[in-house]
C-alpha cells in the first residue's frame, strides 16, 4: 500500500461547479446539500461571489471587494450556506477575480473607479487601475454616435453612461478605440487591476480572505493569472495570506507544464480535458475529415497558417493601443515587436524582471523570435527586440507578457478555433485541432506524472462545447464517409455560409435536439467570433436574417435526418461520453463535475452552457427512478466513481493496465481499477472484443456499475457485457 496522502490543508476529494445568478443564489445551492452529498462530491465550487453588476450571470464583472453579492443573499446567506454544506460534509470553493473589474453602465456603479475619473492621480484609488496617464487623462471608449455628452450637475451624461463632470481627468474617445487601460482581453469593460501594489491586494482580498479565515471558504479558484503583473509573486502572496488549496486558471498547450515556482495545487484541467478527448478521437479520421473541412469551406489544409492571419487580424483590431503602449517601453521597431507578439506559441513565457531569465521562458521567446525573422525583411532588429522583452526595463518585460495572453485567447480561442474545425470536438480552450487522436501509452505517461492536487475537468463554463457534446463528434473520427455523405446531403438542401456551414452541421448533430433559438444563438456568437462574415465590431443585419433562415430550414427541412444521424452514433457516443467520464473521475487529481453533467448535456458554448439546470430530474434519477438510459448510465459511473474516491488515498500510483488496441485500463494503488472502451466504431466493425483479456491485479473485485466479481485474468468480452466501462474496487 502507498503512503497516506498529506498536504498542510485540506484537499478536496472532488468538487461540484456551481453557476450562480440572481435567480439561483445561495439559498438554491444550500436547497442541493442532501443531493450533492449523495452525489458524492465533497465540495461545492462556486462562481464569483463578490459584488458584480446586479443582473451579472456570471460574476466575473466585480464592481464591489467589500460585499459579497447581494442577489445570492449576501454575507449572511453565504455563511448560512457553508453551515448547511457541512452539515453534510461538504465545503465550499471559491473562484476568485484578481485581474480586473468592471467598468459598468452608469460608470458611477463602481465607487473606486468613479474616484479616479474624478480626482485623477491624487485620488485614494489611484493605485489600483492599471492606467496610461500620458496626456495627464484616460481615455473611455464609449461614442458610439454623434450624441452630444450633456452635463447635468456634477454628472456627464452620455446615453446611459455617466462621468463626473468636468471632465478633469478623462477623454471619452470612439467606442472602437483602445482604452487608456489595461483590460482583460479586448473587452474595455473590464478594467485591469495593479494587486502587485501590496496595499490594492489587502483592499481587493480582505472579504475572501477574511471568509477563509473564518473557515466559510476551503479553497481558491483563481481566474485569469495571465493577465497579472507577476502571477508567481501573487500566488505566494494568496497562499502565504490564505494556505488553503488554490488551483489557477492556466491554460496549458501541448507539451507545456505549470511553472515549477508558483505556490498552487494545480490547474483547473483544460490540460487533462484536451488529453482525455483525444483518446477518444481516431487519428485514421484526420486526413478525410480535413479534406471535407476543407472542401465544404475553402480553408486551408493548414491549421498554423489559420492561426498566424488570425492572430495578425486581431492584433490590428482590437489591440493597437496595447501594443502602442508596449512599442513606447521597448522601443525599436514597431513589427517587429507585432511579429514576435504573433509568433508566440503558448499564454506568456514567465519572466521576473531583475532576476535571470529561466532558460524554458528564454527558449520560448527565442523560438518566437525565429519565427518572426522568417516573415520579416533581412535586417530587422529580431534580436534586439527579443532581449528588451526579456531582458529590458521592467514595463517591457511584463507588458509584453501581459499583451501574450490576450493576443492568444483572441487570436486561438476566439477567432483561429471558430475558423479551421475539422473535428470540433479537438477545438477546445488550450486545444490543438490538429492534433488527431491520442497514443494511450503517452496518456499513461501524463497520468503518472500528475499531482494528486491539480484539478480534473470535462466540461466549464467556458468550454466551447460540452462533454457529451465533444463524445458524439469524437464518433465522427471513426466514420468519416457516413459524415460526409450525411453533410452532402443536408448541404444539398439547405446552405448559406461556406464559412460556417460545416461548423454548424457538426453542432446541429452533435448538440441535437436543439430547437433554433439556441441554434442560432450559438451560430451567430460563432460567426461574430469568426470574423469571417461579420464580427461584433462589424454588424450586418442582413447577414444575420440570413443566418435566421438558415437555422430554421436547417432544423425543418433537415432536423429528421439529423435525428436519425444522431440516434445511429449513440451507442458509440454514449461509450465515449461514459468511457470519458470514468477516465477523469479516477485518474490522479481532484475532478471537477460542472453543474448538471453527472446526466448528459448537450450544451455549447457561453451563455448556452450556463441555462438552468434540471435538479429536480437528477433527484429522480438518483433516488433510482429510472429516465434515459444514457443519463442513468451516467449518472451511475459519476456517483459510484466520487463515492469510490472518498475511499482512495488521493496519492495512490497510476498503474498503467494492458488492454488492447480499443480499451484503457489502469489501476489505483490496490484499491480500484478503471477500463473504459475506446474507438467503439472500430471495435464493432472488428467482431467485438474477441478472445482479448485483461490482467487484474492481486486480490479480488467487484464491478461497482454491476456487482459483479473477478480475480485474474478477465475476458473483456465479460467485463463490458453490460456497459462500455467497469469501475472494479478490490475487495
Amino acid at each position: 500500500m502507498s503512503e497516506p496522502f498529506t498536504a498542510p490543508y485540506a484537499v478536496p476529494v472532488s468538487t461540484y461547479r456551481i453557476q450562480l445568478t440572481p435567480d439561483f443564489g445561495f439559498a438554491e445551492v444550500a436547497a442541493l446539500a442532501p443531493y450533492l452529498r449523495k452525489l458524492g462530491v465533497s465540495h461545492v465550487y462556486l462562481s464569483p461571489i463578490l459584488q458584480a453588476e446586479p443582473e451579472s450571470r456570471h460574476g466575473y464583472d466585480v464592481t464591489d471587494h467589500s460585499r459579497i453579492r447581494a442577489e445570492f443573499g449576501g454575507i449572511e446567506g453565504l455563511r448560512a450556506l457553508s453551515a448547511t454544506l457541512s452539515e453534510h460534509g461538504l465545503g465550499v470553493v471559491a473562484d476568485i477575480v484578481p485581474n480586473h473589474m468592471t467598468v459598468p453602465v452608469p460608470e458611477s456603479g463602481n465607487a473606486a473607479l468613479w474616484s479616479v475619473l474624478k480626482d485623477g492621480q491624487v485620488s485614494p484609488y489611484a493605485s489600483w487601475f492599471d492606467i496610461d496617464w500620458t496626456g495627464g487623462k484616460v481615455n473611455m471608449p464609449v461614442i458610439g454616435d454623434a450624441t452630444e455628452p450633456v452635463a447635468d450637475g456634477g454628472v456627464l451624461r452620455y446615453h446611459d453612461h455617466e462621468f463626473p463632470y468636468p471632465d478633469t481627468h478623462y477623454r471619452l474617445v470612439d467606442w472602437r478605440q483602445g482604452p487608456g487601460y489595461r483590460r482583460f482581453f479586448d473587452v474595455s469593460s473590464l478594467i485591469g487591476l495593479r494587486v502587485e501594489d501590496p496595499e490594492v491586494f489587502d483592499a481587493t482580498h480582505e472579504v475572501i480572505l477574511g471568509l477563509v479565515e473564518e473557515g466559510v471558504v476551503d479553497g481558491l479558484r483563481v481566474d485569469h493569472p495571465d493577465g497579472l503583473a507577476e502571477p508567481r509573486g501573487y500566488l505566494s502572496r494568496l497562499r502565504a495570506a490564505s494556505d488553503v488549496w488554490t488551483v489557477v486558471e492556466k491554460i496549458l498547450i501541448g507539451e507545456e507544464r505549470l511553472p515549477a515556482d508558483w505556490d498552487c495545487d494545480g490547474t483547473t484541467g483544460y490540460d487533462v480535458l484536451n488529453r482525455i478527448t483525444r483518446l477518444f478521437v481516431d487519428p485514421a479520421g484526420s486526413r478525410p475529415l480535413v479534406e471535407l473541412f476543407v472542401t465544404h469551406t475553402g480553408m486551408p489544409h493548414d491549421y498554423a497558417t489559420v492561426v498566424r492571419r488570425s492572430k495578425r487580424e486581431v492584433v490590428d483590431l482590437f489591440f493597437t493601443a496595447e501594443v502602442d503602449r508596449l512599442h513606447a517601453e521597448v522601443g525599436g521597431d514597431r513589427e517587429t515587436l507585432v511579429e514576435l507578439l504573433i509568433a508566440m506559441p503558448v499564454y506568456r513565457a514567465y519572466v521576473v524582471p531583475g532576476e535571470p531569465v529561466p532558460e524554458v521562458s528564454a527558449s520560448i521567446v527565442e523560438s518566437a523570435g525565429q519565427v518572426a525573422a522568417a516573415r520579416l525583411p533581412d535586417g530587422a532588429p529580431v534580436a534586439e527586440v527579443v532581449d528588451r522583452v526579456l531582458r529590458g526595463p521592467a514595463d517591457a518585460v511584463v507588458r509584453f507578457q501581459q499583451i501574450c495572453g490576450p493576443v492568444m485567447a483572441k487570436g486561438v480561442e476566439d477567432t483561429a478555433l471558430y475558423r479551421w474545425y475539422p473535428l470540433a470536438c479537438l477545438n477546445e480552450v488550450g486545444g490543438e485541432p490538429d492534433h488527431f487522436g491520442g497514443d494511450v501509452g503517452e496518456f499513461h505517461a501524463f497520468a503518472q506524472e500528475m499531482s494528486p492536487t491539480t484539478m480534473t475537468t470535462l466540461s466549464t463554463h467556458d468550454t466551447k462545447r460540452s462533454e457529451d457534446v465533444r463524445a458524439r463528434l469524437a464518433v465522427l473520427s471513426e466514420l468519416p464517409e457516413e459524415w460526409a455523405a450525411a453533410v452532402g446531403e443536408w448541404s444539398s438542401k439547405v446552405s448559406f455560409d461556406p464559412a460556417l456551414d460545416y461548423l454548424a452541421w457538426q453542432n446541429l448533430m452533435a448538440a441535437w435536439p436543439i430547437g433554433p433559438e439556441r441554434f442560432f444563438d450559438y451560430l451567430f456568437k460563432a460567426a461574430r467570433e469568426a470574423k469571417t462574415s461579420i464580427s461584433w465590431a462589424a454588424p450586418d443585419p442582413a447577414y444575420e436574417a440570413g443566418l435566421r433562415d438558415f437555422v430554421a430550414r436547417a432544423i425543418d427541412e433537415c432536423g429528421a435526418s439529423v435525428a436519425e444521424f444522431a440516434a445511429g452514433i449513440e451507442p458509440y457516443a454514449r461509450a465515449n461520453s461514459l468511457g470519458q467520464k470514468l477516465v477523469q473521475l479516477m485518474m490522479p487529481g481532484v475532478p471537477d463535475l460542472y453543474w448538471g453533467n453527472e446526466i448528459t448535456d448537450f450544451s455549447l458554448v457561453d451563455p448556452d452552457n450556463r441555462r438552468p439546470v434540471d435538479f429536480p430530474l437528477r433527484r429522480q434519477l438518483l433516488a433510482g427512478e429510472g429516465g434515459f438510459p444514457w443519463d442513468e448510465a451516467k449518472l451511475a459511473v459519476t456517483t459510484q466513481a466520487l463515492n469510490l474516491r472518498r475511499r482512495l488515498d488521493p496519492a495512490s500510483p497510476y498503474v498503467p493496465l494492458e488492454a488492447g488496441d480499443h480499451a484503457i485500463a489502469f489501476a489505483r494503488g490496490e484499491r480500484a481499477v478503471a477500463v473504459a472502451t475506446r474507438l467503439p466504431v472500430g471495435l464493432a466493425r472488428r467482431g467485438g472484443w474477441g478472445s482479448e483479456t485483461i490482467m487484474l491485479p492481486h486480490g479480488a473485485w467487484r464491478d461497482l456499475l454491476t456487482g459483479a466479481e473477478y480475480t485474474g485474468r478477465i475476458p473483456l468480452a465479460h467485463l463490458l457485457c453490460t456497459h462500455p466501462v467497469a469501475l472494479l474496487e478490490g475487495e
